[in-house]
């Protein structure tokens, strides 16, 4: 009987074995294409009757062992990597959606998938309905149409730190006939598996956590293997129809648990191309090995700071779902009880001009449009990333206009504090 692994061991061991003699650690395969003794062998593997390598943008060995130790760590069957975080959240939808289909999504998620979804998607025929992801389910439930494909949230929003009830969204998802997507960057399957929890398919900004140390931008995507595509056979006809470009194969017939993952490979990969770099693979690998040791210190440290900033006269208000406070306290304790993540929101006293002052003048913790990596680091989305929309459209996008978003790091918490204080002086 094999031994299950726990998260620990499956960060520093998962996805490489190597064989007698084989290196010990994952090597980078940085070659873009490999060699076969035969045309036949070579024209299999284009028919996907066979599995292996033939075009790094497809697939390359050190990518597969990172995207099979991903997998192993959610408890998913497969997983594909991507150049970024936005091409995992849009391979993710848009394996299953296409020109003409509606897909639901919590508003209070990442600027940037806002938009993705908001906007470029919609120019491509896929239309997007927002909802509060906290109002109840039968209001939720009006969003959905006959042309509806998914439903969308994640873990931790980014940057407004509301937590997802992944249960209620995937009952939600489950009684309309379609899968839920959730974006676990922020949580990391140290913290959170919403596998476990009813989502289908899980997304992450491996840039974040994963990664950890801000050395290379990556994404994934991860699919627990659990929907039955073919009980909905009518919803997802790219799934459940043949394919005419791999000569009429259908793919939950050829591939059972693997059809969603084999189609976003296969078909979207190898026609859109967004893969991560072998050497990024690598970098992330490295990043995984300590997942496990930075979550906990990140979640120490962050609790410690929020309780700091919450007893601080000159802080407005903390969000962190670590406080007693904090409206989505009971929920964390459900879906994350050994911690969620290190990223806290607050506000100081005072205008907009305070705020800016008071970041201008921290000295070890920097102003980075990054985010979730080992150093302390803090940005004021309403003067950066979301500068061009009003105060009215920042609200509605679940980002207030005196939010700061601080990512905290793995120093000493002291030292963390301390720039802090001395900052708030300024204010």
């Amino acid at each position: 009987m094999e031994q299950k692994l726990s998260k620990e061991t499956l960060c520093v061991q998962g996805g490489w074995a190597p064989k007698n003699g084989e290196p010990r650690v994952l090597p980078i395969y940085q070659s873009t294409t490999f060699k076969y003794d035969s045309s036949e062998q070579m024209a299999r593997l284009f028919d996907l009757e066979e599995s292996g390598y033939f075009y790094t943008r497809l697939q390359n060995p050190t990518n597969d062992a990172v995207a099979s130790k991903i997998a192993a760590l959610e408890g998913g069957v497969g997983a594909m990597l991507t150049s970024s975080g936005q091409a995992a959240n849009f391979y993710a939808v848009f394996n299953i959606c296409e020109a003409g289909d509606h897909f639901v999504c919590s508003s209070t998620i990442y600027g940037g998938t806002f938009n993705l979804f908001a906007v470029t998607m919609k120019k491509l025929g896929i239309e997007c309905t927002f909802v509060d992801a906290d109002a109840p389910e039968e209001e939720i439930d009006k969003a959905f149409r006959d042309n509806t494909k998914c439903l969308f949230g994640e873990t931790i929003s980014n940057p407004g730190i509301n937590v997802l009830d992944i249960e209620k969204f995937a009952r939600i998802a489950h009684r309309h006939g379609v899968p839920l997507i959730v974006d676990n960057t922020f949580a990391t399957p140290i913290n959170c598996r919403p596998f476990e929890w009813g989502a289908d398919i899980v997304t992450h900004s491996t840039t974040k956590y994963m990664d950890g140390h801000a050395t290379c931008v990556g994404g994934a995507v991860v699919d627990s293997g659990n929907f039955d595509w073919e009980a909905h056979a009518d919803k997802f006809p790219g799934l459940t129809r043949p394919d005419e470009s791999y000569h009429g194969l259908t793919y939950t017939k050829a591939f059972g648990k693997m059809a969603y993952m084999t189609k976003a490979t296969a078909q979207l990969m190898r026609d859109l191309g967004s893969i991560q770099s072998p050497e990024n693979a690598f970098l992330l690998n490295l990043g995984l090995e300590t997942l496990h040791l930075r979550m906990k210190r990140h979640c120490e440290n962050a609790q410690k700071v929020a309780e700091w900033l919450e007893a601080n006269p000159k802080v407005k208000w903390v969000h962190y779902c670590g406080l007693k406070s904090n409206k989505y306290y009971e929920l964390a304790r459900k879906y994350m009880p050994d911690g969620s993540c290190g990223v806290i929101a607050f506000g100081v006293q005072g205008s907009r001009e305070d705020t800016i002052r008071f970041m201008d003048h921290l000295k070890m913790i920097c102003i980075v449009t990054h985010v979730a990596d080992a150093r302390t680091c803090v940005l004021h989305p309403a003067s950066h990333t979301h500068r061009q929309l009003t105060d009215e459209q920042l609200v509605e996008a679940g980002v207030a206009p005196d939010l700061i978003r601080l990512s905290v790091g793995i120093e000493n918490v002291d030292d963390i504090i301390a720039d802090l204080e001395q900052a708030m002086e300024r204010i």
